[in-house]
C-alpha cells in the first residue's frame, strides 16, 4: 500500500514507539503525549530525507527558513507550510542575534555554534521557544487546557517557563531542588509574573524533584484528572 500523502505533496510521517506496543500516530498525537503509552519514545516511522539539491538551495538561508524546510516533514498534514513557518518566525523573533545560532571562527578549523542567545541564554530555548507555541496552536484550535509538570536542576525550567508564560491554554509547574540551581537560574524561574507559571523548591536533590514528577506522570488517574502533561 503506498504511503498517505501530506498536503505538500510529500509523504506523512507517522511515529511509532521504541518499544513497539502502541499503533503508529501523527505528529500532534506524539507532541503532546511525550512518552508513549508503553513507555517508549515516539520516532518516526519513516525518515525524510533532503536531496543535494535542496541542502543546496538552502545556502545563504536564514535559520529560520532552514528550520521550517527541515521540519515540514515531519509535522505531515497537521501543520500548513504557512502556519510552521509563521510560529517559526514568532518563535526566534526576540533572540539576540540575528542568525540565531551563530558560527563563530575560533582558528583555522575551529568554529564555535553558540546557542546562548534566547531568552534564558540555555541552548534549551532554541527548542522551547517553538514547542511552547505549537502547545498554543494546537490547544487552540482544539479548545483545551493542559497543565506541563517538569523537574529541573537549572536551564530546562528557565526554559520552559520563559516558553510557557502567559500563554492561555498552558499552566506550567517546576520542580526544583532548594539551594541546589545557580542564582540566576533561580531568579529566572521565581520572578516570573505570568499567572499561569508556578515554581516549587524542594528540599532534597534533582532526583528528588524527578522521582515526584515521574510519580504524577505514572498515576494514570491522577494525570488524566489534571491534565497534566
Amino acid at each position: 500500500m503506498p504511503a498517505p500523502v501530506a498536503a505538500g505533496g510529500g509523504a506523512i510521517i507517522r511515529y511509532v514507539s521504541t518499544r513497539g506496543g502502541v499503533g503508529p500516530c501523527g505528529f500532534e498525537t506524539a507532541l503532546f503525549a511525550g512518552l508513549a503509552a508503553d513507555g517508549g519514545l515516539y520516532v518516526p516511522e519513516s525518515w525524510p530525507r533532503l536531496e543535494p539539491d535542496a541542502l543546496a538551495a538552502l545556502q545563504g538561508a536564514t535559520y529560520q527558513e532552514v528550520a521550517a524546510k527541515v521540519l515540514l516533514p515531519f509535522v505531515g498534514d497537521d501543520l500548513s507550510a504557512h502556519e510552521l513557518r509563521r510560529l517559526i518566525a514568532q518563535a526566534y523573533a526576540d533572540f539576540d542575534h540575528v542568525a540565531i545560532a551563530p558560527l563563530r571562527q575560533l582558528g583555522p578549523s575551529e568554529w564555535l555554534l553558540e546557542l546562548f542567545h534566547g531568552a534564558t541564554l540555555a541552548f534549551k530555548d532554541i527548542a522551547l521557544q517553538l514547542l511552547g507555541l505549537l502547545f498554543e496552536h494546537f490547544l487552540a484550535r482544539r479548545g483545551r487546557a493542559i497543565t506541563i509538570i517538569g523537574a529541573t536542576s537549572g536551564d530546562t525550567g528557565s526554559a520552559a517557563i520563559a516558553a510557557c508564560a502567559g500563554r492561555e491554554q498552558m499552566s506550567v509547574v517546576i520542580l526544583h531542588p532548594h539551594g541546589r540551581i545557580s542564582e540566576v537560574q533561580r531568579r529566572q524561574m521565581t520572578t516570573v509574573e505570568a499567572a499561569n507559571v508556578h515554581n516549587l523548591a524542594i528540599e532534597g536533590t534533582f532526583d528528588d524533584c524527578q522521582a515526584l514528577v515521574k510519580a504524577m506522570l505514572n498515576d494514570p488517574a491522577f494525570r488524566e484528572r489534571l491534565n497534566l502533561h
